[in-house]
């Protein structure tokens, strides 16, 4: 073994061999796998090796759908099988609420160019016939899914990389991780210390206490997890010797089990609510090729209902229960990317799906580490999107929440329990008990979402459609509009950047001018490929003192970023406030009446003008405020420490009675912003959109001098933006949209872009038989396929976020459309597709309320 490399991963199941590999690939082939036993010795080996597409988040399901078309490829360099099995699947909805869901599902893959249908469930029976149809409604198809060979794929992943130079190290564990001080770590192993410029940890089991060696608490948690495999079945048997072809994959929601052909009998697994974690303080070190005793008590629930949708199963015999253990974050979503604090550790690990998702996080990071980028959007794995308040205990209990849901849908207006609350602020009670608030987890924090007007009706109706919150909404949209509210404001990130090198280095990382002392700026973030990165607010309190407000959610993400750039000779200091800043937002044409009565300086529009910055006394306590508002209203921020807001509510709230002041929450804050085309980091602006696609020019610069991404920038203008965010005005009935629907064009064949290239995932892969991704369900009498074409109409964009806009009135939603069409206002040319029906749309090339921005200026 050498004792220096430029990259050690830990870890040889299929997620650190897919890593090794693509970082080979990428031409880093002075790299080297640790493995403290044999390749595939922890959750690889009993895994059930199915794979699939579909993902909740698109851009984790296009990094699945490369995954699935990379294994074909590795058979082809290597040799080695992999086994695969493409024989699509069904998800199986049994009542109206989950063929809603499926419907949402099927709208989305529209426009990421995937080839899904809606089928009855007749249909899904005639390529399933073990199944009872009368027990489901409906079904969703996707061709691009099946299964392999765990151990196959593993090595096939290994013999590539070492074909293209790796080295692999077996039987070897790592006993410590130490860096010395010009950065390089020393991997202590069994067999000598190797040192080495980058750690990957993908320690999979294992990877908690890897993490640990560098004083890093990931939240990861082991879940043990069975599936059973049943004696040979001669139904199995009669449908392979009819068609010539395997059963395919079924979910069904109702019963949490997932289903499938294993050689001449049936595979089938659960995710049952009766979960368990296994080793939830520590992974012992001498675990490895083992596996868990069944209880088969635990999954008979789950059993019983797939026996009655299923029957064909329950007279079969019970060949081999299998029970192990695999990993998962809090979300379900692997933990991927460059560590926080930490200087090249980076992260592969919690990756569940490892045959979905294994391909893709060994590309991303294998990105990331040769360039600097991951090369997609990959948030919803970004090591970075947890904050403290992760701990051990939070994770054990998230991680069996999102265990036991792992088959139940959620509906966008749902709140889930596990682990709440985390964090409160000092208003917590007050909004409970007095206010009734119906409060949401935003990034670990209780915040109030609606309010209702007794604590009886303090609850959402979860539903896909508009519910119980509807009305109440509205009335808090009212009250702004024509008087006064009053908002928490926490859930901001909030740092402070001071020293006498904080404006360079500001001006280095932004694309706007910084504003004068006392003044506030509005500016987007950008990398160096150009793409948005961040979007914030900032103050300049002193010459050398900025505050800067940003998206909660993307702190750690941020924080990194900032420590990336810092310059070494400590002219910059950043602090970031987290909870020990929190903040009210009054907003309405009566919010400067409120303030007035609060504070002893002069707050006319003369003398606090728009996008003013003071520290000043309100309601006798030291404070910090903006005058801004999220509303697009007048309005003011205004930020103190926690000590001080219970005072400083209750002042307003004192000095707010004869205006008619009404506390509202966050989606009341949310359906304002649609109406003034506010975009939202997360949904609008994320790393897959530049500046102008974004429709964020006025804060791009381009003559301030220079700044990260700036030539990107410079050439995007230069070129044209490709696509161009809109906002859009839908003619919906009782549901809005939720984000991710498609974007119909009435465009017959002008060529705009296809979707494939915009946002979906490219050339699709043929099955052995050529037909596109396995066989199609019209074989068996389904429907035949739309894809993304019906007559003159296209999918040609998708929708990033939206709702309904109470102050105008009106069923609003923000995307992404070819820039050709972004300009393009008149009636009949788009529809978006909302559960699965096509509602007329048009673009609102103003904002429908206050165009011209006089009230927030007046």
């Amino acid at each position: 073994m050498k004792t220096n490399t430029r990259v050690v991963v830990i870890g040889g199941g299929v997620v650190g061999c897919s890593v090794l590999y693509h970082l080979a690939k990428a031409g880093w082939t002075d790299i080297m796998l640790i493995e403290r036993s044999e390749l595939t010795s922890g959750s690889t080996w009993h895994a059930a090796g199915g794979f699939h597409t579909l993902n909740g988040d698109p851009n984790v399901a296009k990094l699945q759908a490369y995954t699935i078309s990379l294994y074909e490829e590795l058979e082809a360099m290597t040799g080695q099988s992999c086994s695969l099995h493409l024989v699509g699947g069904f998800q199986m909805a049994d009542t109206p609420e989950r063929m809603d869901f499926l419907r949402q599902v099927h709208a989305k893959c529209r426009y990421l160019g995937m080839d899904t249908e809606l089928v009855t469930p007749a249909e899904a029976k005639a390529m399933f016939p073990i199944m009872d149809e009368t027990k489901f409604v409906g079904a969703l198809w996707d061709p691009v899914e099946g299964h392999l060979d765990p151990s196959g794929t593993t090595h096939a992943y290994a013999k590539a990389a070492r074909m293209l130079g790796a080295e692999i190290v077996l039987r070897n564990p790592v006993k410590e991780l130490t860096q010395d001080a010009d950065g390089t770590w020393n991997v202590v192993t069994e067999q000598g210390t190797v040192r080495a410029e980058h750690v990957v940890n993908a320690g999979g089991l294992w990877a908690r206490e890897i993490g640990r060696m560098v004083g890093l608490e990931l939240p990861v948690l082991a879940m043990e997890h069975m599936y059973l495999l049943t004696e040979d079945m001669p139904e199995v048997v009669e449908y392979n010797e009819a068609t010539g072809r395997e059963l395919c994959h079924v979910i069904d929601f109702k019963g949490e089990i997932y289903t499938r052909q294993e050689r001449r009998g049936m595979l089938l697994g659960t995710y049952e609510r009766a979960c368990k974690p296994w080793s939830p303080v520590e992974t012992p070190w001498d675990f490895g090729h083992e596996l868990l005793q069944p209880d088969i008590d635990r999954i008979a629930p789950s059993l019983e209902v797939g026996f009655s949708h299923f029957p064909a199963l329950e007279r079969a015999g019970i060949k081999q229960i299998i029970n192990g253990p695999f990993t998962f974050a809090p979300d379900g979503n692997p933990l991927v990317g460059p560590v926080p604090g930490l200087t090249n550790f980076w992260s592969a690990c919690a990756v569940m799906a490892g045959f979905s998702q294994g391909g893709g996080v060994g590309l991303t990071l294998a990105n990331w580490m040769t360039t600097g980028d991951p090369g997609a959007d990959v948030w919803g794995m970004d090591v970075s999107r947890f904050g403290e308040w992760a701990t051990l205990r939070y994770t054990n209990a998230k991680v069996r929440e999102n265990y036991s849901r792992r088959f139940r849908i959620r509906f966008p207006n749902e709140e889930l329990p596990a682990a709440r609350p985390a964090q409160t602020t000092p208003l917590y009670d007050i909004m409970v008990n007095e206010n009734n608030a119906v409060m949401g987890d935003s990034w670990g924090l209780e915040t109030p979402l609606w309010f209702a007007p007794s604590k009886d009706e303090a609850h959402d109706v979860v539903s896909f459609h508009r519910s119980n919150d509807f009305k109440h909404i509205g009335e808090e949209v009212k009250a702004v509009r024509e008087r006064v509210g009053v908002t928490e404001i926490a859930n901001f990130a909030k740092y402070e950047i001071s020293g006498p090198g904080a404006e360079a280095f500001l001006d280095r990382l932004l694309t706007n001018r910084l504003p004068k002392r006392g003044r506030l700026a509005l500016s987007p973030m950008l990398n160096e490929f150009g793409k948005l990165i961040g979007d914030f607010t900032i103050a300049r309190a002193d010459d050398d003192r900025f505050m800067v407000w940003g998206s909660s959610a993307a702190q750690i993400y941020h924080m990194r970023w900032f420590e990336r750039h810092m310059p070494r000779d400590g002219s910059v200091r950043i602090h970031r406030f987290d909870q020990t800043l929190v903040g009210l937002s009054i907003a309405g044409p009566r919010s400067r009446d409120v303030l007035a009565k609060l504070v002893d300086e002069d707050v006319s529009n003369g003398a606090f003008r728009f996008m003013d910055f003071r520290e000043m006394a309100v309601g006798a306590a030291p404070c910090m405020v903006n005058r801004i508002s999220y509303t697009g209203d007048l309005g003011y921020e205004i930020w103190m420490q926690p000590a001080y807001e219970r005072t400083v509510y209750r002042a307003i709230k004192e000095a707010g009675e004869e205006f008619g002041i009404r506390d509202f929450g966050m989606r009341a804050l949310l359906s304002m912003r649609l109406e003034k085309n506010f975009p939202t980091w997360g949904h609008e602006l994320r790393p897959i959109y530049g500046p102008f696609e974004g429709a964020m020019e006025r804060f791009v610069k381009l003559d301030k001098g220079d700044f990260i991404g700036r030539e990107a920038a410079a050439r995007e203008q230069a070129e044209g933006p490709r696509l161009r965010r809109v906002s859009m005005i839908v003619d919906a009935t009782d549901a809005d949209v939720m984000g991710d629907e498609p974007i119909w064009a009435k465009v017959g064949d002008t060529d705009y872009g296809t979707v494939e290239e915009s946002h979906g995932y490219g050339p699709r892969r043929t099955g052995p038989d050529g037909r596109e991704a396995g066989p199609s369900a019209a074989d068996f009498g389904a429907a035949s396929v739309r894809g993304i074409a019906d007559g003159d109409w296209r999918v040609v964009g998708w929708v990033t976020s939206g709702g309904y806009a109470h102050g105008v009135g009106l069923s609003m939603a923000q995307g992404y459309l070819p820039a050709a069409l972004a300009g393009r206002a008149e009636e009949g040319l788009f529809e978006i597709e909302i559960l699965g029906e096509r509602c007329p749309a048009r673009i609102a090339v103003e904002p429908p309320f206050d165009p011209a921005g006089e009230r927030m200026r007046g």
